[in-house]
């Protein structure tokens, strides 16, 4: 089931701004992105105060990836229309971001060790993730001729038909009935209320502000990096990129020795020091296409999204009382990938277009530029963070 989840995420979400570019599309490669982000402000309050609530876990699984998979399909017959073309994306994105949160749920209910179990069973959804990058760049180019497979329709019909899959052996999934039949939900409780007002203090506030300002570079990296690789000269687009995911599953195997070590604040202030050198390795990549520096931008996401979103979530549920703890939880992800990555897509494309002008694309030069304005936004983020942040840590 993880192993799909994260296929069918992948199999778009790593080539849709290349193919976009490719079908007249170039200046609203962030709307995808921007869509995701809607998804993830929409889907806790369908989860919570819908799934949690009426219906069998498994069950609504199944149902939003069957349904998902048909906006999907139909979303290339509509390259054409640009908004009609978005508006599928959208409803496609609604459909599959409840499934990340329903997708925990139900591997939890059949662990007796939550701790011990999941990271295990987690780990197969960055596989599915880099499983989808080498299906799009090397087994779908057997299909195309004289094109990059990314530029094509078919890494979005792969995610459909995956997502049908998905959404047929769901129903074949352990029973696992709606966690919350019979008890009162709110609006409030989702997205946290209770939450920021038990932990606010001073470092608390700085921690969320930094979360949500993290994820406007965060969002350039997402929307943009298919598009320098191509410009870059890269072939394998999507498979260079799950360069990322690989470091990821090494950077998780040795969190918990360096998290004892160096504590939260140091752990969140490399992982923003990682956006920073990323960026920069991009920029002075640029002008030459100089492959290294460019794919240990890409390989540094383990370090970028382990030692701060990890950590960061680590950080709410150690500060949250166990009351709390659920809506710690939902208060980061609403302020992370629902607002702050709405604004970073935003701000992404409100960026890119300013460099595009009229051109079919950005020049290596034009990268260089657009490179180093991500980078000092992160540093800026970095500094802000080291200088104010307190951290209170217990005795070992």
């Amino acid at each position: 089931m993880m192993f799909l989840e994260f296929l069918v995420w992948g199999a778009w979400y790593g080539a849709i701004a290349v193919y976009m570019s490719a079908n007249g599309m170039k200046d609203l490669t962030h709307w995808p992105f921007t869509a995701n982000a809607i998804a993830a402000i929409v889907s806790p309050f369908f989860v919570g105060l819908i799934a949690d609530r009426f219906f069998a876990t498994q069950k609504v699984l199944g149902t939003l990836h069957l349904i998902g998979a048909v906006f999907m399909f139909l979303a290339p017959s509509f390259s054409d229309s640009p908004i009609v073309f978005i508006l599928l994306l959208i409803a496609y994105n609604i459909c599959y971001m409840p499934t990340l949160s329903l997708a925990n749920t139900l591997a939890f209910g059949q662990m007796t060790n939550q701790e011990k179990e999941f990271p295990a069973i987690r780990v197969f959804g960055t596989i599915g993730w880099i499983a989808a990058g080498l299906i799009i760049s090397y087994g779908l180019s057997g299909f195309v001729a004289d094109v990059k497979p990314e530029s094509t329709a078919l890494p979005l019909y792969l995610s459909a038909g995956f997502s049908v899959l998905l959404g047929f052996y769901s129903f074949t999934l352990p029973n696992t009935p709606p966690p919350a039949a019979g008890k009162a939900v709110s609006a409030r409780a989702i997205i946290g209320v209770d939450a920021f007002k038990q932990l606010g203090s001073p470092s608390f506030y700085v921690f969320l502000l930094s979360s949500f300002l993290i994820c406007i570079p965060l969002a350039v990296y997402y929307n943009y990096t298919q598009l320098y690789l191509a410009s870059a000269g890269f072939e394998k687009i999507a498979a260079t990129q799950v360069l990322g995911q690989v470091s990821e599953i090494g950077f998780m195997v040795i969190m918990p020795l360096l998290f004892r070590r160096l504590g939260v604040k140091w752990m969140l202030g490399i992982g923003m020091a990682a956006w920073v050198l990323r960026y920069a390795l991009f920029a002075a990549g640029a002008p030459d296409a100089v492959t290294w520096m460019i794919l240990t931008g890409i390989a540094l996401h383990g370090i970028c999204y382990d030692f701060f979103f990890v950590t960061g979530q680590i950080y709410m549920d150690k500060a949250a009382s166990p009351e709390i703890r659920g809506q710690a939880q939902g208060l980061i992800i609403f302020t992370t990938y629902g607002v702050g990555m709405f604004v970073g897509a935003q701000a992404a494309g409100y960026l890119y277009n300013s460099f595009l002008q009229q051109n079919e694309s950005l020049s290596l030069e034009q990268w260089q530029r657009f490179w180093w304005i991500p980078a000092a936004f992160a540093m800026g983020i970095l500094l802000l963070f080291l200088a104010i942040f307190r951290e209170k840590r217990s005795p070992s």
